[in-house]
């Protein structure tokens, strides 16, 4: 059997870009830098959650684009002014997680595909970071990734992309995304 190959963002991060982030940023151990822990990504399906075709539509893109499957999320709670009841059956949303191989995969198709696709583009938001360091990208919808037929196209739906860091600041984070060449908006000076 043929060694599986291992995705070129994750051994590009192993062999040069955490010797060098430990450099830039000081630190002290190699265990301190920056380093993705997952990929979530996820879609909400908003005030059309009746419409089957749709909701449908939303579950087999994710799919497609993530590469593995996706899982419906119910209410969590009841909101009376958008008429939705805990644990309603219509889904609200969908979500999956991507880890190790297919997680490096998917961000090297998401910055060196995905987004140049994206119309009038640029640059992602650098204020995107939360308090641990972790980023959230929103994209107005999923036509950009080269997955998506034409039928599946008809449905336009946004989607929500959020980076999981372990051991991130907003500096840390920051740094690593540029080094997998996230292409940040340029500063305003």
């Amino acid at each position: 059997m043929a060694d599986k190959m291992t995705p070129r963002l994750k051994e590009l991060y192993n062999t040069k870009l955490k010797k060098e982030l430990q450099k830039e940023l000081g630190l002290k151990n190699i265990n301190q830098v920056p380093k993705l822990e997952k990929v979530v990504i996820s879609s909400g399906v908003g005030k059309k959650r009746e419409d089957k075709r749709f909701t449908e539509t939303v579950g087999l893109t994710l799919t497609k684009i993530s590469g593995q499957a996706t899982t419906s999320r119910l209410a969590k709670k009841s909101i009376a002014g958008f008429k939705i009841r805990k644990g309603m059956g219509a889904p609200v949303g969908y979500l999956t997680t991507l880890r190790n191989d297919k997680m490096y995969e998917f961000v090297d198709r998401l910055i060196n595909i995905a987004l140049p696709h994206v119309r009038d583009f640029h640059g992602v938001s650098r204020k995107a970071f939360d308090k641990q360091g972790n980023y959230s990208l929103g994209l107005k919808e999923q036509t950009v990734f080269p997955e998506i037929t034409f039928e599946d196209a008809s449905v336009l739906h946004g989607l929500e992309i959020t980076f999981i860091i372990k051991n991130g600041s907003h500096e840390g984070s920051m740094k690593l995304l540029e080094a997998f060449g996230m292409p940040f908006e340029k500063e305003n000076k």
